[in-house]
């Protein structure tokens, strides 16, 4: 097997106060995957429009290769506004290019090859693309090494109890955060127990090899069956926090792949992810000190 890492779903442009940056998680998820070395892949869909020109140039600028076909729909946009902290506020298009990502014989082969898929439920609102997720993911080997992350990435109402319950099945990584933790206990009725409590039953329920909860300044966890690791996150300056939660994934995700163990790959995604919120857009380049 080629050990490709896979970024799958929405790419986009954020269009944000000073102007539009590339965006989408998966794009984001591969471009920090790339900078550790790893044989990463975006997948996703652009229009036939001068904004899907300009992402597939700038996935060839940054060297991101991938899967992104063009179909009749016009390329995703997100208006993303920031509040006095730096956190963003999204406005997401409907009916764009990656909400109708096609499924081909190219993509079932790029599955067969992967050792490890990054993917959301934002990417699953619409009944063609959650198909394709749905197939790539049956199509990669089942063996113990692969890894299928599920980033959940709640947005906008985009997603429903079939989606998460389906995603959380395929998965054997979860991603999530402290507020979307909430939305998910509310959903599925455990009742008001604590975070961490909850994030076991999610565990034992879906035979997860791993939880990753995160608490913004609180700190983050990993969870893994008979254990758990607590980092707190290091105080900085914000310039904004786009992208931050990518480049946490993306580097856990590498870290894990590379053999360290679960503490040495939650440490280094805290530091990597604080220092992307230092810098503007989600894909600056990262220094060397994280690299090696």
């Amino acid at each position: 097997m080629n050990d490709i890492v896979v970024g799958m779903g929405e790419a986009l442009w954020d269009v944000l106060p000073e102007g539009k940056k590339l965006g989408g998680a998966p794009a984001n998820f591969a471009y920090h995957i790339s900078q550790f070395g790893l044989n990463s892949r975006v997948v996703s869909a652009v229009g036939d429009d001068k904004l899907g020109k300009e992402i597939l140039d700038s996935f060839r600028e940054k060297k991101l290769y991938g899967i992104v076909e063009t179909v009749p729909y016009p390329t995703g946009t997100v208006q993303v506004e920031l509040d006095a902290e730096g956190v963003p506020c999204y406005d997401i298009k409907e009916g764009v290019a990656w909400d109708n990502i096609p499924f081909t014989p190219a993509l079932e082969d790029l599955a067969r090859h992967t050792r490890a898929v990054c993917f959301g439920s934002l990417a699953q609102r619409s009944v063609v693309s959650r198909e394709t997720i749905n197939r790539f993911i049956d199509a990669m080997s089942e063996g113990d090494d692969v890894l299928k992350i599920f980033d959940i990435n709640l947005r906008q109402g985009f997603y429903t109890k079939e989606i998460l319950c389906n995603s959380f099945r395929k998965c054997n990584i979860l991603k999530i955060n402290d507020e979307e933790l909430v939305t998910v206990s509310r959903m599925f009725g455990y009742p008001g127990i604590d975070l961490q409590d909850k994030c076991w039953i999610l565990l034992a329920k879906y035979n997860l090899k791993m939880l990753i909860l995160t608490c913004g300044v609180n700190g983050s966890y990993v969870f893994t069956p008979g254990s758990v690791s607590f980092v707190e996150t290091p105080k900085v300056v914000v310039a904004d926090t786009v992208g931050a939660g990518d480049s946490f994934t993306a580097t856990f995700t590498a870290s894990i792949l590379k053999g360290k163990s679960v503490r040495e790959a939650h440490e280094l995604a805290v530091k990597v992810s604080a220092y992307v919120c230092t810098q503007n857009g989600a894909m600056p380049v990262l220094p060397d000190v994280y690299l090696d």
